[in-house]
């Protein structure tokens, strides 16, 4: 359980009274990510009423293993403006990783305990789909007791969902990693889903740790031609129940959203998820409105996170400019970061006194060409100190106008404040 203290040092960083906090955490509209073992972590809440939080992914690969350059993009991403950390490792060494990042991470971090599982079965099995429950649950123990504040479980895939899946084929099939692998599982041992079956025990692991169960969507749509189908929507009904199964045992919990989503389709995903999931805070895979903006797509998921914030997601998970090509590189989860920041922010600042002040204040200083004070207010300051590199700080005009400054004339003509 949720102490008092914990609770009113958490609303006290979020700007609310801790009464709403409490009241929010009882009807299960928010989450504090916190496991007490992780050290020296700052507690984050997620949910409605709150401000909208983004998180992070970052993680070795089989193909890219170097644990110093995951480590350098944990540090990019902090500071950048991450609320949260989620380690999606499938290497032989991810272990040794995960915990670096709990040791090294003042933030919650998260994972998905199946790639965990998955990499061990097959070094010492030889096949992921001889994988059994007691592999999975070595895991979610060792990660528990580590410190890991939330675990993404793929509960709401079903044996009977792949089986229509593979009457009714999809564009992209099963973009989800964890999706695509416990498909494999269900398929090849003709058996359901080991998270489904197991859910309870879970749960009771979760409420050791108050760990947030964060139920994955393993059928989300990986092309917006597939966006919002019936795979799509009957997972989402499952994690639903789901959901109800994590708050009768106490457990916090968390719903992903969707991944590439047609523009016109985002409101009604929000609408579907808050009332077929009960009103859990949402955490959204961008979306994506558009297929085609390869090397862009950060740019194409902060549109479609701006939209679903608005409409009622809680949390967003950072995109980068390498999404669907590689494996990104610190300057990729920068700029994922910062498109994230500006996403979240454009709902924000609709929303809380404190934000909208930070944007008035930013436009006060602008009109006065006081360049100093604007450079701290905003998302990334040491880029805006770099493109005004071309003319001297001091100077109260930009290289775009000139003597020409639109707002040095509106200050002649007495327009401004």
């Amino acid at each position: 359980m949720l102490s008092q203290e914990l609770i009113q040092q958490v609303a006290k960083n979020e700007k609310v009274k801790p009464q709403f906090l409490k009241q929010q955490l009882n009807q299960g509209r928010a989450v504090i990510l916190f496991n007490r073992n992780h050290p020296n972590c700052q507690p984050m809440a997620v949910g409605e009423g709150l401000k909208v939080k983004i998180n992070t992914n970052l993680g070795l690969s089989t193909k890219k293993t170097d644990i110093k350059a995951e480590l350098k993009k944990l540090r990019v991403a902090l500071a950048s403006g991450t609320d949260t950390i989620m380690d999606l490792s499938v290497s032989p060494n991810l272990g040794a990783l995960r915990r670096m990042l709990l040791r090294q991470c003042p933030k919650p971090l998260g994972t998905v305990p199946l790639y965990e599982a998955a990499v061990e079965v097959e070094r010492r099995k030889g096949d992921i789909n001889r994988m059994t429950f007691d592999d999975l649950w070595d895991v979610l123990n060792l990660q528990a007791k580590e410190g890991v504040d939330f675990f993404t479980i793929h509960a709401g895939i079903l044996k009977k969902y792949v089986q229509g899946l593979k009457t009714k084929k999809r564009v992209c099939g099963i973009v989800s990693r964890g999706g695509s692998l416990l498909a494999q599982w269900m398929l090849k041992n003709k058996t359901e889903n080991l998270f489904y079956t197991n859910f309870d025990k879970i749960l009771a692991l979760a409420k050791a740790y108050n760990i947030t169960v964060s139920l994955g969507d393993a059928l989300r749509p990986g092309a917006i031609a597939d966006s919002t189908d019936k795979p799509q929507l009957a997972e989402l009904r499952t994690l639903g129940r789901l959901v109800k199964r994590c708050r009768q045992k106490n457990v916090q919990v968390i719903v992903e959203g969707p991944g590439h989503i047609r523009l016109d389709e985002i409101a009604t995903n929000m609408f579907l998820e808050k009332k077929l999931c009960h009103n859990a805070p949402f955490y959204v895979l961008g979306p994506l409105p558009i297929d085609i903006a390869s090397g862009y797509d950060h740019i194409s998921s902060a549109i479609g996170g701006a939209l679903a914030a608005f409409y009622g997601a809680s949390f967003l998970c950072v995109v980068t400019p390498a999404e669907h090509l590689r494996h990104p590189s610190a300057e990729d989860i920068k700029d994922g970061v910062i498109a994230s920041k500006i996403a979240a922010h454009s709902v924000d600042v609709l929303r809380f006194k404190d934000e909208w002040k930070r944007d008035l204040t930013l436009s006060l200083h602008r009109s006065k060409r006081q360049w100093q004070k604007v450079f701290p207010l905003t998302i990334d300051e040491k880029k805006a100190r770099l493109y005004r590199k071309d003319l001297r700080v001091s100077e109260d005009i930009c290289s775009m106008c000139g003597s020409f400054c639109s707002m040095k004339i509106s200050e002649k003509c007495n327009l401004l404040k």
